[in-house]
């Protein structure tokens, strides 16, 4: 297991002494629905052979960043052989019909949602992804009204995850200190991003990502019911 505290351990010791959680942040893509395990394979198998034929790209390599950036970084580090255009085009003709269409909500969210209501904790989503996106889980998946603030890295002018710019952000509209929020992630640049803004970091592992570094988070979990069971210990 990767060096972080074991769900079925004690979790106190990552809230100051005497109090709990005030705020939990979900990613979206790989959490709050399954979608990195198609997003690898349509990067893997589309994107990569097109925008960089020549090249053997990881995928952990662009996890978690906003896809408008992964363009970026795979021009900045290995040239491109497609433009920004046509790049834009597949990832949204892609990301519809993946949003609209194909994902599962993760196990349980409603009711997760709903128990952290009622124990006053603030709650949202923090996404690398466009609104637009997000938008098309939340009307799917009636989530609109579930959380209290929807993030997009397209809300502000700075660098995606890793950098923890995001988190910081998300935090101070919610109106929580960064060290009072519990950040639930799936990729290593999402889970590195909310480590450099201080939160309390579980890492979702998921098939997608395969063996990434998670040395970072402060919790690894394995299945929707270890997500509920250490965010409902954190904010108790």
């Amino acid at each position: 297991m990767d060096d972080a505290t074991d769900v079925t351990g004690q979790t106190d010791e990552l809230i100051a002494d005497g109090e709990r959680a005030e705020a939990v942040l979900f990613d979206m893509d790989g959490v709050l629905v399954n979608s990195e395990d198609y997003w690898v394979e349509f990067e893997r198998e589309e994107i990569f052979p097109a925008a960089v034929p020549d090249e053997d790209v990881d995928v952990a390599e662009v996890s978690g960043m906003n896809y408008r950036e992964i363009y970026d970084y795979l021009d900045d580090e290995y040239g491109t052989a497609i433009s920004h255009e046509e790049y834009i085009d597949r990832f949204t003709e892609a990301a519809e019909e993946l949003y609209t269409e194909r994902v599962d909500l993760l196990d349980g969210l409603h009711d997760l949602l709903a128990e952290l209501e009622e124990r006053g904790i603030e709650t949202a989503i923090v996404s690398s992804s466009p609104h637009e996106w997000i938008g098309w889980v939340t009307d799917r998946f009636d989530l609109a009204e579930s959380f209290d603030e929807i993030i997009s890295a397209d809300d502000i002018e700075a660098a995606s995850k890793p950098e923890p710019d995001v988190f910081e952000y998300a935090a101070d509209e919610i109106g929580v200190p960064p060290e009072a929020c519990v950040v639930v992630e799936d990729s290593a640049n999402g889970i590195e991003a909310a480590d450099r803004a201080d939160t309390v970091v579980i890492a979702y592992r998921i098939d997608a990502h395969g063996d990434i570094d998670r040395s970072s988070a402060d919790v690894v979990v394995d299945s929707s019911d270890d997500i509920r069971a250490t965010v409902l210990e954190l904010t108790d």
